[in-house]
């Protein structure tokens, strides 16, 4: 006989309160979710690592303008490929074993670069095996994060990930900044995946993982951990198991599972929202800051208006911590596009109407133009898709589908970032940004029509909404629509 079900998590939260019962401890939570998403700090490193690093390479070793678009763009590409095997890698090893191996190729790329960066290809080869690391880690965190987190907090703690890559961002502007040495940046670079290894040994594995192969005990002792040990986590245990278990009875060929029309609406949304994600051109402004900056002309150093940019990117997604779980993420995803819409039709009319006249007395607007558009995207586009992603999905489907939909966005980084470059040789740096505005004000238009509200919802909840109903589906219905997350 199964157990009955509260309408929601949050009336449980309520119902605990005031009967005296203890709710889940957040510090062990938070804990987790911090150490873990230090992956994400290595990936932000390896993003803006390019900025500093490849005008000190067009310098000290000659390269070309094609081939620093090569060793910018070659990440992004190394991300799709490893976003692929990702998500069932993670069901197979658990999703903390899958971190702990998808850091060392990142960890081995510095020390190529520390030792051989004189070498063209050994640039490649070592950027290649870092955006391995950065399309397998963009899974595979965000998975474990979002199964240890308890529903109150789920959507704070899912904008960890994007946080975390906002600080290796800064992080690496920073030490661009004072460092002109490709050897001392990449070894100093490379100490943080050791601190990850080294603080994530001490962090257990994800619970919903370990039920899935069984280990009840290990199970108990994971969610004890992160709950608190006053926490009652039977009847959270017994429902992940429960679900574990219809996913099992409903087992199908992946052609069949993909026939779910909650599945197959949750792929429109996800593809649609990480498709509009790089299409603003986020990594092009990411990847060539510097050069931004040099073309304006502004009073500050390239590389101060970099930290200046990377500041307020970090600043801007923990503002989206405190209002991911008060004004949900639809309204800030539209909020989002919308702005970031309007920042680059400013940036691009400034470096269009730039070629005509002299703005010497506006050089501040590609600056602030800069910032509002990572501010907005810091606070919606940025961390919200990859959360979505996380909570669209059933257990069934969303190792697959995580890695499908990562590997959509990192294929669409790779284009923008390799192509970047020739676009603005191809009809200037004004109307490629002007592009970008219109692709964001399209996005805006895909938001609002398509995307639902999943603040506090379970996967069940949202389900429902995908396929219209208000009600769970019936027992027996092939597609799978129960949730794991609690």
């Amino acid at each position: 006989m199964t157990r009955p079900v509260l309408l929601s998590e949050h009336s449980r939260i309520a119902l605990m309160h005031e009967s005296g019962l203890t709710p889940p401890r957040k510090a062990p939570q938070f804990i987790a979710a911090f150490v873990s998403t230090l992956s994400a700090v290595c990936l932000g490193m390896v993003f803006s690592w390019s900025s500093s690093a490849i005008p000190i390479l067009e310098k000290e070793f000659a390269i070309t303008t094609a081939q620093g678009a090569w060793v910018g763009s070659l990440v992004t590409l190394g991300a799709f490929v490893g976003a692929i095997p990702a998500g069932p890698m993670a069901q197979l090893t658990g999703r903390k074993r899958a971190l702990q191996i998808l850091i060392i190729p990142l960890l081995s790329s510095w020390i190529l670069i520390a030792f051989f960066c004189k070498y063209i290809w050994v640039l490649y080869i070592a950027r290649f095996l870092a955006g391995i690391s950065s399309g397998g880690i963009s899974v595979a965190a965000p998975m474990y994060v979002t199964e240890l987190a308890h529903v109150s907090i789920r959507g704070t703690l899912g904008t960890f990930f994007q946080v975390q890559i906002t600080i290796g961002i800064l992080f690496e502007y920073l030490l661009g900044d004072i460092i002109s040495d490709i050897r001392t940046l990449s070894l100093i670079s490379a100490v943080l995946p050791v601190v990850f290894l080294l603080s994530f040994a001490f962090i257990p594995e994800s619970p919903v993982y370990l039920c899935e192969k069984a280990k009840l005990q290990d199970a108990q002792r994971s969610l004890l951990w992160f709950r608190g040990k006053d926490y009652e986590i039977d009847d959270e245990l017994v429902k992940i198991t429960e679900d574990i278990e219809e996913s099992k009875r409903n087992k199908t060929k992946l052609f069949e599972i993909f026939k779910c029309k909650a599945t197959y609406k949750g792929l429109i949304i996800s593809f649609g929202l990480m498709a509009f994600q790089q299409l603003s051109g986020v990594n092009a402004v990411l990847f060539y800051t510097n050069k931004i900056f040099q073309q304006s002309g502004g009073s500050l150093s390239p590389g101060q208006c970099s930290i200046l940019v990377g500041a307020v990117q970090v600043f801007a997604t923990l503002g989206s911590t405190l209002l991911i779980d008060r004004a949900g993420r639809k309204i800030l995803l539209v909020l989002s596009d919308l702005v970031m819409c309007i920042s680059l039709a400013g940036l691009g009319l400034y470096f269009y109407l730039s070629e005509f006249m002299d703005l010497a007395a506006y050089s501040f607007i590609p600056l602030m133009s800069v910032a509002l558009f990572i501010v907005f995207f810091s606070i919606g586009l940025g961390p919200i898709p990859w959360m979505i992603v996380s909570e669209i999905f059933s257990p069934k489907t969303r190792g697959v589908a995580s890695s499908i939909s990562a590997s959509l966005n990192w294929f669409l980084a790779f284009l923008i970032t390799n192509q970047f470059a020739n676009m603005i040789s191809a009809i200037g740096i004004g109307p490629t940004f002007m592009g970008f505005s219109v692709l964001c004000g399209l996005g805006t238009g895909f938001i609002v029509i398509l995307v639902p509200e999943t603040k506090g919802l379970s996967t069940e909840e949202v389900a429902n909404i995908l396929v219209g109903t208000k009600a769970p589906s019936p027992a027996g219905e092939k597609c799978n629509k129960m949730t794991t997350l609690v």
